[in-house]
């Protein structure tokens, strides 16, 4: 199987270019957070499937349609990239300083509800989060507990954030068929909506990312790289 390893703020996928299924990524994906499948390509526009590591399909992933807009850029030059994503289509930038600007669409913001003891607030960035106010080391219970919840019968992924300044956000992240990463794009800018904020930047383990609003419309920024 042809693929190429990259990363985004910490966060590896697999590209192919191959037809993949639930028992290949499995079987394929080794280490890396997921894998994406490149299903069709054009010099500035490419549509992709999005894998996790249990061999489920996601929704969305701003780190993972980063990285795909990086690799087709890679190879045609395109400063502009249209990332399909089923319904979903992202625009992404390449900036001058190898970082990508990405308009993600539109985000919904719940309102706040509580399970089993743990308040969090629902976002939809295209796919689900639960954003839980608290201390970030409190991943590892929380977002079990809450991804294989009954609410959610498609599961979802959790955050558990806090504010350490102004504009400025401590996030973990439980991503729903994966487990703990160290980033995730759709996870910062769910914090950053759950928290009300229209220009932040959210410290995760592996590095910070920057979301900002345009009314409900998110616009991330981060880096993409080969790894």
């Amino acid at each position: 199987m042809r693929s190429s390893r990259w990363q985004a703020q910490g966060n590896v996928y697999l590209v192919a270019e191959d037809q993949l299924t639930p028992e290949l990524v499995r079987e394929n994906v080794g280490d890396a957070d997921g894998m994406l499948e490149v299903r069709a390509r054009g010099d500035d526009w490419l549509e992709i499937a999005i894998w996790n590591t249990d061999g489920s399909l996601a929704e969305m992933s701003g780190n993972g349609t980063r990285i795909a807009a990086c690799w087709l850029a890679a190879q045609t030059g395109a400063r502009d990239v249209t990332v399909r994503v089923g319904p979903r289509e992202v625009h992404a930038r390449l900036l001058d300083d190898d970082l990508v600007e990405q308009d993600l669409g539109t985000v919904r913001v719940g309102e706040r509800e509580e399970l089993e003891g743990i308040a969090f607030t629902p976002v939809d960035v295209g796919n689900p989060h639960a954003v839980v106010d608290g201390d970030p080391a409190e991943i590892l219970r929380v977002g079990p507990l809450l991804e294989r919840h009954s609410r959610f019968p498609q599961r979802t992924n959790v955050q558990v954030a806090r504010r350490l300044g102004p504009g400025e956000l401590e996030a973990r992240v439980w991503e729903r068929g994966v487990g703990e990463t160290g980033s995730s794009g759709t996870s910062a800018v769910a914090v950053a909506a759950a928290f009300g904020l229209a220009d932040a930047t959210v410290h995760f383990p592996a590095g910070g990312l920057r979301v900002r609003f345009e009314g409900d419309r998110a616009f991330l920024t981060g880096p993409a790289a080969p790894a």
